[in-house]
């Protein structure tokens, strides 16, 4: 999914959510061409900032993201409600 909105400094991010290839798949690339086309996409609208989450435990994926050129910056917290 992806979510275009301003930041504190009043730039707009794009937020890419929910990302995930298929476990059978993984190593073909699939994941890459995801990324680079919302990349894409964001800066088609002028967006200054790609930001993304990842569960903290997945250790894999954020290897994958930070040799896509993302950087580890913030620490995230949910609430589940009842």
């Amino acid at each position: 999914m992806l979510t275009t909105t301003l930041t504190g400094r009043g730039s707009s991010a794009m937020i890419i959510e929910a990302v995930q290839t298929r476990s059978d798949m993984r190593g073909q690339g699939i994941g890459a061409r995801m990324i680079e086309s919302a990349i894409a996409e964001a800066k088609g609208r002028g967006v200054r900032l790609v930001q993304l989450t990842s569960n903290a435990i997945r250790i894999d994926a954020h290897r994958f993201y930070e040799r896509l050129g993302f950087k580890p910056s913030h620490l995230g917290f949910k609430m589940a409600l009842k």
